[in-house]
């Protein structure tokens, strides 16, 4: 059994695998997604005895343990961890683990491995793969190995610290099957701290003057930003400039906010801003499809300080954690700007305009604000690759930060049950509701299981148009009409949810759909709404933007 806590912390004979999970609760880490297998037997024994630490959420497939702890740290901020075996068990969970590196989450991978003496001989070991370790440090910010029992807490902590300084990003260790049991003395740690980054002041204040030069400065952010949400506004309104998002971003000002825009109003305004605020953002987008000139310049505040210089030098770049960077900046600007006349009406006007073009989405922008109506404010939505997904990163309304969950640019296909699962099991008091197409929902599907064994009570609005859409819309328009590989056979998706034990709904209106929700959130069960469509309108004549700089 896995040794309490003690303030003295003396050395306790421990097996590996129980110091590990002692190190992961003095961590504060209260649910481990998992999937058992030999490999880590006598972990998962270490986690039987510490069940009034660490809790166990099991999974049915891989993918599954490793999306919903992705799901968890997005919606949290925090870390979260999931374990799996070794081999063919952590090359399931790639998936989650390179959209966990693209969306900067804190997610620990903790994996078994072969017997300590035959790692990297070649002797065919069941789940054996050549270079695991070399694997998961391509896939991870950092990935060690723990060689014997006295290494868990050091190796743990520095996981942590890890995952939670400068830019986060998942981390990985392993642990062979005949170093888990392993007993020797271990001293515990207290829990890992971030290595804070210091304020570089003389950036913030040369930041500060450049934006109070701007005529037409506008701010971009991303999921960096989401833990500087207030001082965004406070900088925001100083400066009268308009707050755009494209994904991760979404939530950092809140949609009603006057200056709070889209994407698409982005664009608009890229071309005749001329100092861009770019808070915890790529900026790949707006670099790479907008266009650069030389009348712009962009003022970065980034944790990691490749991002600087990744496309082009910023004017100025300020390294350090958004949420403190910004409140000093908009202590600085405090002091150096001036009032500014108002920009909200020129933003209702330009905002007129985007929502025009949106008007040939009209079928998903209509079940999307049934969704938002019965949604409560502080409802998670997670956006999944299909045609409603596609259209709500510019027209579902977001209020708040980590509402918003996107797989970002890696557009890992069939993510959303997983995730959704996981954002649930870590924000149990939310609403929580995936979209998702008919195509990507078969990809997790038998994590119906788990949302039932496990009591996890998400949503699921499935749109089902028996084909993977945005494909055969590709074939259809750019190929002549020849179709591959993009029709579906499916099975009634009602009787299926049904067959889990799970409630089935099905609605074929945005008014029906409305009911199906409200009915599914006050249920307390797993919930699939089947929603029967046909071909819907190509939202990407908006969606791909042009460039509007040289």
């Amino acid at each position: 059994m896995a040794a309490e806590p003690d303030s003295a912390h003396q050395p306790q004979a421990m097996t590996t695998a129980e110091a590990v999970v002692d190190q992961l609760a003095r961590n504060q880490v209260s649910t481990v997604f998992a999937l058992p297998g030999v490999q880590n037997d006598h972990l998962f024994d270490a986690f039987a005895g510490a069940a009034d630490r660490i809790g166990l959420i099991h999974t049915r497939h891989e993918q599954g343990a490793a999306y919903m702890a992705l799901g968890a740290a997005l919606a949290t901020g925090k870390p979260s961890v999931f374990t799996v075996v070794p081999g063919p068990g952590i090359l399931n969970a790639a998936g989650a683990l390179c959209t966990a590196y693209a969306l900067n989450a804190p997610v620990l991978a903790l994996t078994g491995q072969i017997a300590s003496a035959a790692i990297g001989r070649g002797l065919g070991l069941l789940h054996e793969i050549p270079d695991q370790l070399g694997v998961l440090r391509s896939l991870t910010k950092w990935a060690d190995r723990i060689h014997a029992p006295h290494e868990a807490p050091t190796k743990v902590n520095e996981a942590f610290a890890q995952m939670r300084s400068g830019r986060p990003r998942p981390v990985a260790l392993e642990c062979a099957i005949d170093v888990w049991p392993r007993r020797a003395p271990v001293a515990a740690l207290e829990q890992g701290e971030p290595r804070a980054i210091p304020i570089d002041y003389d950036a913030v204040k040369a930041a500060a003057r450049l934006l109070c030069g701007a005529r037409r400065p506008l701010i971009i952010v991303g999921g960096g930003a989401l833990g500087a949400s207030e001082a965004v506004r406070e900088v925001a309104e100083i400066l009268q400039a308009p707050v755009s998002s494209h994904r991760t971003g979404r939530g950092v000002l809140d949609s009603r906010h006057p200056l709070s825009v889209n994407s698409a109003v982005g664009h608009r305004l890229w071309r005749d801003a001329d100092v861009v605020l770019a808070v915890g953002t790529r900026l790949q987008l707006q670099q790479l499809q907008w266009g650069l000139d030389d009348q712009i310049k962009i003022v970065r505040v980034d944790a990691d300080a490749d991002e600087m210089d990744r496309v082009r030098p910023a004017s100025v770049g300020i390294v350090g954690d958004a949420g403190p960077v910004m409140a000093a900046l908009a202590d600085e600007l405090a002091v150096q700007a001036g009032s500014r006349p108002s920009r909200a009406d020129e933003m209702r006007q330009i905002r007129a305009l985007s929502d025009a073009d949106w008007a040939q989405c009209r079928p998903q922008i209509d079940f999307l604000d049934a969704i938002r109506s019965e949604l409560p404010e502080d409802g998670i939505f997670v956006d999944e690759l299909t045609q409603l997904g596609y259209v709500s990163r510019l027209s579902f309304p977001i209020y708040k930060p980590r509402t918003f969950i996107t797989p970002g640019y890696q557009g890992t296909l069939g993510w959303g049950l997983a995730t959704a699962l996981g954002v649930k099991a870590a924000m149990p008091d939310k609403a929580v509701v995936a979209v998702s197409g008919d195509g990507g929902f078969m990809f997790n599907v038998q994590e119906l299981a788990t949302a039932v064994q496990h009591r996890i009570p998400i949503v699921v609005v499935l749109m089902n148009d028996g084909a993977f859409g945005n494909v055969m819309r590709t074939q259809t328009e750019d190929f002549g009409n020849r179709r591959i590989a993009s029709n579906l056979n499916n099975p009634d998706f009602v009787k299926l949810a049904e067959s889990f034990g799970a409630q089935g709904l099905r609605a074929k209106t945005p008014a029906e759909l409305k009911q199906a929700l409200r009915q599914g959130f006050q249920s307390g069960m797993p919930t699939i709404i089947d929603v029967p469509v046909g071909p819907l309108p190509s939202p990407w004549n908006v969606l791909r933007f042009t460039r509007s700089r040289p």
